[in-house]
């Protein structure tokens, strides 16, 4: 499918619904702990009971200033809480404490790159609000002859940011959201776990004659669990609302669900307009006044943020911007490398290792066990052995994988299994001999041009000292005695 479309120019917003990474919900005590048995972290506050009285999460308010923040947005010193109805099962109060007219946070921006052009992508608004519980469909939804509700998720903190409509093409929208998950993961606000629905997008996208200023009519695409259910969505998105404005047909607003098995939007109801919401302050909360004090305090304890770390590795440890981007994706990998690089101080050796050595021996991604596992000392140690010429790099893979397993450093393990490097050209003279005499073929092809054949005769010596012999010493002594003889 070609979304490519000449005529029209894409116009696509996106609301990043985030679950903070509070101990409780946004206005009553319940934990917040993912896969809990249904219904068992619930009390009268947020089952949304008569009579009860909300008390707002400082922690979530703390963690909505940081984002915003991050995000380069104004932290407004009033903002104020309102109740957004509509019904839906799932809602027990048959409204949502949300915020409308005086949001925690404006107008800010998001830098991204997209195949290597850099553009900036606006934020609106950024504000809270609490989540609603989760509905469990016995079949497909169109079909489902019951459902269930669990009302574990009902009031845990959510906060919502909205993009400007800025991004013009399905591939940006995905790249925003993979940088904005970024930061929230960073910044520690939020897990960034889409499939268990603590990120959660919905996109926003219209057409518009190119050239032309208003905005087209909108449509909301929901149920987009993942990076690439994003981009394939908006790419359908524009394919049918190009051919529906080729054939004049009008554009309805509406919300429509992706239906990631068939690849195709399709329309779940009309569009709400906010004033559909009846909105009007939260009147059991008092407006929040925003201590710029508490503000600044937020600002300074703020991390290093991936996309400033990531140009400071290029610049500090003369990496390419590739290894760079892979270091810092994650900020746990990217604190193991710095530790390492403190105690071993080759930057490229410790990157090296770590892409391909360290990743590729804990596939399933959980970069702290890496850290947990082989510490980053341990791994100095082991990398100073090659350097000095302790151990080859062959051996030092082997050692790496036992001490993956043992918890035990690399020097206690060379040490033990006397897997030190044979580099004493005495010793590696005489094998070298005993591995040419017996390989007289391979000699005769390497005379004759095969350079090959050296090749096969370094693998022999390799394989007479068990790989512990120094190659780089192997290598000079076969051609300074291949050299030596005359066909």
């Amino acid at each position: 499918m070609n979304p490519v479309t000449t005529d029209y120019e894409v116009v696509i917003g996106l609301e990043v619904h985030a679950q903070l990474l509070t101990r409780s919900k946004m206005f009553c005590g319940c934990p917040t702990t993912f896969g809990a048995r249904p219904n068992s972290q619930t009390c009268p506050v947020c089952q949304g009971m008569p009579g009860v009285l909300p008390v707002v999460n400082r922690r979530a308010v703390e963690f909505g200033i940081r984002t915003a923040l991050a995000f380069n947005c104004r932290v407004n010193a009033r903002c104020r809480f309102a109740r957004k109805h509509y019904y839906y099962p799932d809602m027990p109060k048959n409204y949502q404490i949300s915020q409308y007219e005086e949001p925690l946070a404006e107008d800010g921006f998001l830098d991204i790159e997209v195949d290597g052009a850099p553009r900036r992508i606006g934020i609106q608004r950024l504000h809270l609000e609490e989540d609603v519980g989760k509905l469990l469909h016995e079949g497909t939804l169109a079909t489902a002859q019951a459902s269930l509700v669990d009302f574990n998720r009902s009031g845990v903190p959510l906060m919502e940011t909205v993009s400007r409509p800025e991004l013009r093409s399905p591939e940006e929208a995905a790249a925003y959201l993979r940088a904005f998950r970024e930061v929230l993961v960073y910044l520690g606000v939020c897990d960034g776990n889409m499939e268990e629905g603590s990120l959660r997008c919905d996109a926003n996208i219209s057409l518009r004659p190119r050239g032309s200023t208003p905005l087209g009519t909108k449509v909301e695409i929901k149920n987009l669990n993942s990076f690439r259910n994003v981009e394939r969505a908006l790419k359908f998105e524009v394919v049918r609302q190009t051919a529906a404005l080729a054939m004049s047909e009008h554009i309805v607003q509406e919300t429509r669900l992706w239906d990631a098995d068939r690849e195709v939007t399709r329309s779940m109801r009309s569009k709400e307009y906010a004033h559909d919401y009846r909105y009007f302050p939260e009147p059991d909360l008092v407006p929040l006044h925003i201590d710029r004090r508490w503000v600044e305090e937020i600002r300074t304890e703020l991390p290093e943020l991936p996309r400033t770390r990531r140009q400071r590795f290029v610049d500090q440890y003369g990496l390419s911007v590739s290894t760079s981007d892979i270091l810092t994706h994650h900020a746990p990998l990217a604190d193991y490398f710095e530790a390492t690089v403190a105690d071993f101080a080759d930057a490229k050796a410790v990157s090296n290792w770590i892409l391909s050595e360290s990743l590729r021996a804990l596939a399933v991604g959980d970069e702290r066990a890496i850290a947990r596992a082989v510490p980053p000392r341990n791994l100095a140690g082991l990398l100073r052995l090659i350097a000095d010429g302790t151990i080859s790099g062959k051996i030092a893979k082997d050692v790496f994988l036992r001490m993956l397993a043992s918890g035990e450093d690399a020097p206690t393990i060379v040490g033990r299994e006397g897997l030190t490097q044979v580099a004493d050209e005495t010793v590696l003279g005489g094998i070298v001999d005993s591995v040419m005499a017996a390989n007289p073929k391979a000699i005769e092809d390497f005379k004759r041009g095969k350079t090959v054949a050296k090749k096969s005769l370094v693998g022999q010596v390799m394989k007479a000292t068990g790989g512990k012999a120094n190659p780089a010493l192997v290598d000079r002594l076969l051609e300074d005695k291949l050299s030596k003889i005359q066909l």
